[in-house]
């Protein structure tokens, strides 16, 4: 209703993105609805269930991968294939029309052996970003935000929460404001791509840990 109020047009659409047809006809669907090429492609959602090396499952894999990894992939091809061609800028240069920003995770810059089949996806998706930057160039730029503790999960109690959030090193973590302001940086800066911004409080610099403390 807000974008409607500000005589934008918006469409609610509706898709499984771990089913493989609805994944392809999702985006082809959205510009029919708005009638025109999509300009911005958020890669946001995602499952986000706990395993580990043991405890993973055949099903726990693929639900990660389907959703954090297959579907994006999935959603670029058909940005991509929609054809769009650079503006061309006053002094005669070309400007990508099109943009891509896939939600990743601090900790693809920060490993750890939890949340094992969703750690690796999105580290697949951080490779993706990269190699899709390039591939798509000039038309496209590609793009990631990697948020940190932004809103407390249904696995956390709020004391866990608070104290994950004062663990960064900012001892903050990031509001939803925070993650919007990102993407509102990469929709203004026409030369960047390829790049990841952390929204996380500096939660993927953290270096107090138990193997560092009192060592170094």
């Amino acid at each position: 209703m807000e974008i409607r109020a500000m005589g934008r047009k918006a469409v609610t659409l509706r898709a499984d993105l771990t089913d493989e047809t609805q994944m392809k006809a999702l985006l082809p669907a959205a510009a029919e609805a708005l009638g025109g090429p999509i300009l911005c492609l958020v890669n946001n959602a995602s499952i986000f269930e706990y395993d580990t090396v043991l405890s993973a499952t055949r099903k726990s894999w693929d639900l990660h991968l389907e959703s954090n990894l297959r579907a994006p992939f999935v959603l670029t091809q058909a940005m991509a294939a929609q054809g769009l061609a650079p503006d061309i800028d006053a002094a005669g240069e070309p400007v990508a029309r099109g943009l891509i920003v896939n939600m990743i995770d601090q900790r693809v810059l920060k490993p750890t052996p939890e949340f094992m089949s969703y750690t690796i996806a999105k580290m697949g998706l951080w490779a993706m970003t990269r190699t899709t930057a390039q591939a798509l160039a000039p038309a496209i730029r590609v793009n990631a935000i990697g948020p940190g503790p932004t809103l407390r999960a249904t696995r956390q109690s709020a004391a866990h929460f608070a104290a994950q959030r004062a663990a960064t090193i900012l001892k903050r973590g990031a509001d939803p404001a925070d993650i919007t302001a990102a993407l509102g940086y990469f929709l203004d800066a026409p030369a960047v791509t390829g790049q990841m911004l952390c929204v996380d409080g500096g939660q993927h610099l953290g270096w107090q840990t138990p193997d560092v403390l009192g060592v170094e």
